[in-house]
């Protein structure tokens, strides 16, 4: 039986399979101090170990040798219990570095959902570090495969080769001081003592940005090659300096938690870049630390990664974490058997009750955990607590969060595991983000979620991107665009989904995160440059990612040399991402940008880059035409924002003055400057809108928005509104913001209009006043 491909190491000869030994366990541990306590604690004079297998029949814990030839001596202890399904021991003797694994004996019904098989090293879910990767051989599988890793008579039959060659396995880690041997790497003080306090930015001055451990650094030349696309790499001070430059205030990493690769694209020579496949909930992915690192061995990967926090909180950034709770690594009942699936298949993954060897798949990846069971929630949680409580990380955002709220097949925002985030005290000072969707029945629940979390908000993707760009398209093609009702709902906050709640008024525009532009779906440059998906390189014939782009390529689809005879498209693309990236950052809510937009980055027009560990996904830092001048405008955009909270509002808009104020705190005019009516609202011919809030409350300037989606020059008359003069901040037919410098010295009248007064917006443009 020939081995499948090896994951992250395709040059990687594996061992030949043997058969597994049923030996006896060497001895019997002593009783843990705290049986409850999961996972592998060095306490006194060894290790304590815990492990969750409700239904086996008796679990060994395998503390793993490796000798010089690369062989496994292997010693095993029967630990007692169970004890409401825990298995606990201490075993004198041990200490950090030593590699362990589990063995679990009990009922093989693969019918019933029973898939105990005692061949397969199993590795702690609560495990912090690893050692080794997985190797997609046969032996991984805990049924009988063929040599391209299906099932065998319907997986019925259990396999008898031993996987530990083939498997990662659990180190046992210390909390005490940094090796030594990591100290050339460090880049913040390794003493947590030293660490510095996280920074607390409230999330009304909140900007995200969503950024891959890898992609972010692998060709930024101020970062040293050794460490470029590693966490080292992301606190270096050539990529902090970008951050703090640029106006963002958190980095929101897609997952860091341990992953593998899926065997379908293993079998490509594809990996699974993005890292939403989880293999452990504890341990960081040994992949993004550096060499010296990942030579000394999974202690001084972690340490790492807190230095990586402690580097960017003093760099006054917070760091928030992508994670995945709602399936692992391990598949639909025909993956392999690496972790949850050996220890308590029926405890951890949603199946039907029915037939409870029928898994119910409600995230697209063959399994869902079952956050119906105390160990999913706790599992869930445990780690939540150790990321932020020892790591430090400041915030989580939570993927496919609908299926950590079934109830079975049903959502409800009072479940136990939200109720749990909302309450728990080392959970009680972090951002919390949902993915508000998973793929299950009623699986769309954005605004549904309960406080203190905030929701990815897709409305508002899809209501911009329609506005700026499909609309313009079909317009261009003598179609009819959209109406403006939806468009004003978005830049208000977004309160038919956010006003809702237990406290009254909702949970308020903060709790919108606003973005037009994710890890999944186009880039910002490729919206404007491509309507149709390019995704060859992902080897499935182009039929992967969403056909939903809202995109428009001004013409021409694909790059356009700028010596070509459709170069005159360019400018009017760029102008159409800064028309993106104003809006996103003049909205009521919390803006996250895409890592990379703001120097108009392109992934060839791949919108879905998950397999994709190349220059097709990595952030490109060479200078090109535009890119400059767009990351001059994206810094620009966010400093107004910074200085000016009236372009951030932490409530709702009554549309009436508030106490003391004369003008209401949100008006909305159209192209006469007068108040809009509602045939207008919903007249799709009407393509330009004013919107008016007042800086009272704020102690601030007023701030007018006008945003024209015409395709030609429009006259608009600017509102009466306190009767003052209005400043010209910025308007996005300026290619760069140093234009307005520019107007200021030579004509200073000409960045000055009086209430009443008309103004001539360029097509497709958007304007930012601010009252004199």
């Amino acid at each position: 039986m020939s081995a499948l491909p090896a994951l992250g190491s395709p040059s990687r000869v594996p061992p030949e399979p043997r058969p597994w030994a049923d030996a006896p366990a060497d001895r019997a541990p002593g009783h843990a101090r705290n049986p409850r306590r999961l996972g592998a604690h060095l306490v006194g004079d060894g290790v304590d170990v815990a492990v969750v297998a409700s239904r086996a029949d008796r679990v060994d814990l395998c503390l793993l040798d490796l000798a010089t030839d690369g062989s496994l001596a292997e010693r095993r202890y029967r630990l007692r219990g169970p004890v409401d399904g825990i298995w606990h021991g201490h075993v004198p003797g041990v200490r950090a570095g030593q590699r362990y694994g589990f063995r679990v004996h009990g009922p093989w019904d693969p019918g019933a959902g029973l898939r105990h098989n005692p061949a397969k090293l199993l590795l702690d879910p609560y495990a912090r570090g690893l050692a080794g990767e997985v190797t997609l051989a046969p032996a991984v599988y805990a049924h009988t495969v063929d040599e391209d890793g299906q099932p065998v008579d319907g997986g019925t039959h259990r396999d008898g080769t031993d996987s530990a060659p083939f498997v990662p396995h659990a180190v046992v880690l210390d909390a005490g001081p940094t090796p030594s041997a990591h100290r050339a790497v460090r880049v913040a003080p390794a003493d947590p003592t030293e660490r510095t306090a996280r920074p607390g930015t409230p999330w009304s001055e909140t900007v995200l940005y969503e950024a891959h451990v890898r992609g972010l650094t692998k060709t930024l030349p101020g970062v040293p090659p050794e460490l470029r696309g590693t966490y080292a790499g992301l606190a270096h001070p050539a990529t902090v300096a970008h951050l703090t430059g640029l106006g963002v205030t958190a980095v929101e990493l897609l997952p860091i938690h341990a992953s593998m690769t899926e065997p379908f694209l293993a079998a490509t020579g594809l990996t699974n870049y993005w890292g939403y496949n989880t293999l452990a909930f504890f341990a960081p992915e040994p992949r993004y630390a550096s060499p010296a690192a990942r030579a000394a061995g999974p202690q001084a990967v972690l340490t790492e990664v807190k230095d990586m926090v402690a580097a960017l909180h003093a760099a006054g950034l917070e760091v928030i974490l992508d994670v995945v709770y709602n399936h692992t690594c391990e598949g639909g009942a025909d993956g392999p058997t690496l972790s949850l699936r050996g220890l308590d298949a029926t405890g951890y993954y949603l199946h039907d009750d029915a037939a409870p060897g029928r898994l119910v798949d409600v995230t697209g990846t063959g399994s869902s955990l079952d956050f119906r069971r105390t160990q999913v929630v706790g599992l869930a949680l445990d780690s939540l607590r150790y990321w932020a409580g020892e790591v430090g990380v400041d915030g989580f955002r939570f993927d496919l969060a609908v299926t950590l709220g079934r109830d079975g097949a049903e959502f409800s925002p009072r479940h136990p595991f939200l109720v749990a985030l909302a309450t728990d005290p080392v959970l009680a000072d972090v951002k919390l983000i949902a993915e508000p969707w998973d793929l299950g029945p009623g699986g769309w629940r954005t605004g549904q979620f309960p406080a203190p979390m905030a929701d990815w908000n897709d409305r508002f993707r899809n209501t911009v991107r329609t506005f700026w760009l499909a609309d313009a398209g079909a317009m261009v093609r003598g179609q009819t665009g959209h109406d403006l009702h939806d468009l004003a709902t978005r830049l208000s906050g977004s309160a038919d989904l956010f006003v809702h709640g237990e406290v009254p008024g909702g949970r308020g525009p903060l709790a919108s995160i606003n973005y037009v532009t994710a890890h999944d779906g186009f880039t910002l440059a490729d919206l404007v440059g491509y309507e149709h998906k390019n995704n060859h390189a992902n080897l499935e014939g182009n039929r992967d990612g969403t056909d939903d782009n809202r995109s428009w390529n001004h013409g021409v689809e694909g790059p356009v040399p700028p010596d070509s005879v459709a170069a005159a498209i360019l400018p009017l693309r760029r102008r159409s991402m800064r028309n993106v990236m104003a809006t996103l950052l003049v909205s009521a809510g919390t803006p996250m940008i895409t890592a990379g937009d703001e120097m108009a980055r392109s992934q060839q027009g791949n919108n879905n880059a998950y397999c994709q560990d190349n220059e097709i996904s990595w952030v490109d830092w060479q200078p090109a035409p535009g890119r400059a001048d767009m990351l001059a405008t994206t810094r620009y955009l966010l400093a107004l924002r910074r200085e000016h909270p009236v372009l951030r509002p932490t409530r709702f808009a009554t549309g009436r003055p508030l106490a003391g104020d004369t003008v209401p705190d949100l008006a909305w005019f159209d192209a006469g400057g007068v108040p809009m009516s509602p045939d207008r609202w919903h007249d799709p011919h009407h393509r330009v809108l004013q919107m008016l809030r007042s800086g009272h409350r704020h102690g601030d300037r007023d701030a007018l928005v006008v945003l024209s989606g015409a395709l030609d020059q429009r006259d608009v008359v600017l509102p009466a509104g306190r009767g003052t003069d209005y400043e010209l901040a910025w308007d996005s037919a300026w290619e760069r913001p140093a234009e307005r410098d520019v107007a200021a010295r030579s004509d200073p009248a000409s960045l000055v209009a009086a209430a009443g007064e008309t103004a001539a917006l360029e097509p497709l443009s958007l304007r930012i006043y601010l009252s004199a």
